[in-house]
């Protein structure tokens, strides 16, 4: 109950009057769980002698010693998703700190999951995308990294095309705006500067439990108040908007331009809408525009035919 708060009136019974808690196995107590298990046939070669005879560890056993092993037996801190909080991280806890004698994580770090237009991922919904589906349709990767931190870790996060639109809009405000601040201060040399100037209130916000979303919420406030004042674009502004580049993991390159392949279903989409739109058929012309709109695709219609360009 360190993590998770759970009591022992939150047990929950099975039907035969045991306790379990979301595990393998049945157990007597909710709060139980294996440090050792007894080797079975379908195994395999994963075993070892003990005193107790062949078997391998439980599992909540691997991540401490792997942990340990490369960390030390304290270390500052572990993650992991909200999944995993009960009974696997309070598993962990106890049997390290029962081995050691020491505290084993001082900070522990859990993530809400992510969603895909509105839920959860999985190829049975066609809502799972791949990183080269991504690419393929025309993001770089500064734009999916910006859509992913954009959200509160403890909060879920609903990743959709729009929202990598507005991705690549926000990364072009900050260019724009690192832009200016470089032709603003020419080729002078950048100050040593103390905390971040103007943008402490961003870092503020990121010091309350890492709030990210509003983190970037108060960057563009202070951006759009700084450009109404051309007497604040000058080096500190600049070497401080540099650390907040840097506290972001922002790199704010020009994207590279180049051809993107149009998805086989888009353009079967974009086909049947102009064959739609030859009939007369305007209703139907419309919403296979919205299917193409959605997939983050824009048509463009000319005398002769159409054509496809990744939405911008």
């Amino acid at each position: 109950g360190k993590l998770s708060g759970l009591k022992k009136e939150d047990r929950r019974e099975n039907a035969d009057g045991r306790l379990n808690a979301d595990d393998e196995y049945a157990k007597e107590d909710f709060a139980d769980f294996a440090l050792w298990k007894a080797w079975k046939p379908e195994d395999g070669p994963n075993k070892w002698e003990s005193p107790w005879g062949p078997g391998r560890p439980g599992w909540h056993v691997e991540c401490s010693a792997m942990s340990m092993k490369y960390l030390g037996e304290s270390y500052d801190l572990h993650s992991g998703g909200v999944d995993l909080l009960f009974p696997h991280h309070e598993n962990e806890i106890a049997q390290s700190e029962c081995c050691t004698g020491k505290p084993f994580v001082r900070h522990w770090f859990h993530l809400s999951h992510l969603l895909v237009d509105g839920a959860k991922m999985s190829k049975s919904l066609g809502n799972l995308y791949t990183l080269e589906d991504i690419e393929a349709k025309g993001y770089t990767a500064e734009e999916l990294r910006y859509v992913l931190i954009s959200g509160h870790y403890r909060q879920q996060l609903n990743f959709t095309w729009e929202s990598l639109n507005a991705a690549r809009s926000a990364l072009a405000k900050l260019r724009r705006f690192e832009s200016i601040l470089r032709t603003q201060t020419g080729n002078r040399k950048l100050p040593e500067t103390e905390g971040f100037a103007s943008f402490e209130p961003v870092l503020q916000a990121m010091a309350d439990d890492l709030n990210v979303a509003k983190a970037l919420g108060r960057l563009f406030s202070l951006i759009s108040e700084l450009e109404r004042e051309p007497g604040q674009l000058n080096p500190e502004t600049l070497a401080a908007f540099e650390k907040i580049k840097f506290a972001f993991g922002f790199q704010l390159k020009e994207p590279t331009q180049h051809s993107v392949a149009v998805p086989d279903e888009v353009q079967r989409w974009a086909q049947d809408r102009w064959e739609a739109k030859q009939a007369k058929d305007w209703a139907q012309a419309d919403a296979l525009r919205a299917k193409i709109t959605e997939a983050g695709w824009v048509v463009k219609d000319s005398k002769d035919g159409f054509e496809l360009s990744p939405a911008t």
